[in-house]
């Protein structure tokens, strides 16, 4: 008989490590995935890996926001968000580089970032110079002994899979958001599977529409209340091959965000 998959959280580290892990364990879950504004402190990954732990919690993966402007829409998205901007993807490829350093000094086994919006065309220059940046990145993470994951959003299925063919370091992998690819208007997280759902790692547990305007992106939504999918989703990942953790993600604060996530819980669990 499978294992069944594990529910986590994700997270951020603030206001500090102790409070986040004992969040997660106050939820009776064990596992997360970790915001880490990226390159962070060697000294704050480790006062994270105490804390986790100290709470019995498995850290997924670290993910890894580098510093800069990033606006999330369709119009000043392209230009900011990720690796694929040229002025801030040098400065951004290092930080990650750091943050696959302390990710592997504190044992955590991936990190994670939006790439951005990757061009659909292989020759495009910032194709060729996104592709590069990526090989950078996994090349310490393959020192390291880790994964790079990329989060699913701003790119097409299509263009995350020949990504990962084109780099073809190994250890490269997918954190599905089905949310994200219906709110960017990229894909149906239930169909994505069929074209990258063997290379997924990582899930967000998060659910939302499509856009509704050329410049806005579509709303993320309480699980159930969108297009995600999960009852048939979830499955499909199993089918795959998907053996990670499905991080609960309700991009909103309070105690309406606990609820939320209480909620996702108890319909995630008879499909695990």
């Amino acid at each position: 008989m499978a294992e069944k998959l594990q529910i986590g959280v994700m997270l951020s580290a603030r206001p500090s490590a102790d409070e986040a892990m004992k969040k997660v364990a106050d939820l009776g879950l064990s596992a997360c995935q970790v915001h880490w504004s990226a390159p962070g402190t060697l000294e704050a990954a480790q006062e994270l890996r105490a804390a986790a732990d100290k709470h019995g919690v498995y850290i997924a993966t670290l993910w890894a926001m580098p510093s800069g402007r990033m606006v999330w829409d369709f119009v000043q998205g392209p230009t900011t968000i990720g690796l694929v901007p040229p002025a801030t993807r040098s400065r951004r490829t290092a930080e990650l580089i750091e943050a696959a350093k302390i990710a592997g000094a504190i044992g955590v086994e991936s990190i994670t970032t939006h790439l951005g919006f990757v061009p659909e065309y292989p020759g495009d220059e910032d194709y060729f110079g996104t592709m590069h940046a990526i090989k950078s990145i996994a090349n310490t993470c393959a020192d390291e002994g880790i994964e790079f994951w990329f989060e699913t959003g701003q790119e097409t299925p299509v263009v995350l899979l020949r990504l990962i063919e084109d780099v073809g370091t190994g250890n490269l992998g997918i954190n599905l958001d089905p949310a994200n690819l219906l709110m960017y208007g990229k894909a149906n997280p239930v169909d994505a599977l069929d074209v990258f759902g063997e290379h997924v790692r990582g899930v967000h547990a998060k659910d939302g529409e499509y856009p509704t305007d050329g410049v806005k992106l579509g709303k993320e939504k309480p699980m159930g209340e969108g297009r995600a999918n999960f009852p048939v989703l979830v499955p499909k990942l199993k089918e795959k091959g998907f053996t990670g953790v499905l991080a609960i993600e309700r991009e909103i604060s309070g105690p309406t965000q606990i609820e939320d996530i209480k909620r996702a819980i108890s319909i995630l669990e008879p499909l695990c």
